[in-house]
């Protein structure tokens, strides 16, 4: 019975929406593979297993492409792949965690919330880590995570919410914004450990930024301001989610032995 499970657990390394009766294992595929190479251009996203736990890793890069489609020559990340692939993720027993790499600049709001509040509702355990940068809404995308880090190297960028195009000077818009950016300040104080009226006065600094308002928070920075958990490496952020999966394990042991045997109805 636990060779079959194992089996079974193994048994795959795709997209968890995408299984197929004759795909390879585990063992017998590897990361680099031309198969999975193709798979991470299309989706930014790979299976992994080392020997004990199944991870799902999801790349966010570049701009979150929202429900305007970006010129080609941008990198982009589409919310239309990342959203069914968390639903999948979370439903797939076969997977143990979620680790999000995450090195992107911004862009859609909505889309990049949408893809946030996904995340902080999943339970299985998820870890990001900052890598480059996560700007703009890439913020609410890294504390939507059970646990974040950041790179040494890496920098975060708190600015408020920004519109392309033209915009109408009237009352109406300034509420609109208002709003918006109360969304993600809400959000994000609520994932984190940073203050509303903190975040805002990052968001809202004159003194930094050449003709804009902003803060860039570096590394520790963001660390100190309460935006992030940990500054770490891949490494780092990889001990801490087998470390999350360990203890949710234990715990549903627990959980199942407090329960007792089920109960089997006579005929």
């Amino acid at each position: 019975m636990g060779n079959h499970d194992h089996k079974n657990k193994s048994q795959f390394i795709q997209n968890p929406a995408e299984h197929d009766d004759d795909m390879q294992t585990l063992e017998e595929s590897s990361p680099i593979s031309e198969d999975n190479t193709d798979k991470i251009n299309e989706t930014g996203s790979i299976i992994t297993k080392n020997g004990k736990y199944v991870v799902h890793c999801l790349t966010i890069i570049g701009q979150i492409e929202g429900h305007t489609i970006l010129p080609s020559q941008n990198k982009t990340t589409k919310y239309e792949h990342v959203i069914p692939q968390l639903v999948a993720i979370e439903e797939e027993e076969r997977i143990d965690g979620l680790l999000v790499l995450l090195n992107t600049v911004g862009g859609d709001v909505e889309a990049g919330l949408a893809i946030a509040e996904l995340m902080a509702g999943m339970k299985k355990p998820i870890v990001s880590i900052v890598l480059g940068g996560g700007h703009s809404i890439g913020i609410p995308l890294a504390v939507a995570a059970k646990h974040s880090f950041i790179a040494k190297s890496a920098s975060m960028t708190v600015h408020p919410v920004r519109m392309t195009g033209l915009t109408l000077g009237v009352p109406q818009t300034f509420e609109y914004f208002r709003r918006m950016q109360d969304r993600i300040t809400t959000f994000v104080s609520e994932n984190s450990n940073i203050p509303k009226d903190r975040y805002n006065a990052l968001a809202m600094n004159v003194g930094e930024l050449v003709l804009d308002v902003g803060t860039i928070l570096e590394g520790e920075d963001a660390v100190n301001e309460g935006l992030i958990d940990e500054v770490g490496s891949l490494s780092d952020a990889m001990d801490c989610l087998f470390k999350m999966i360990d203890a949710q394990k234990a715990a549903e042991k627990r959980k199942a032995k407090k329960a007792g045997p089920k109960k089997t109805k006579k005929s």
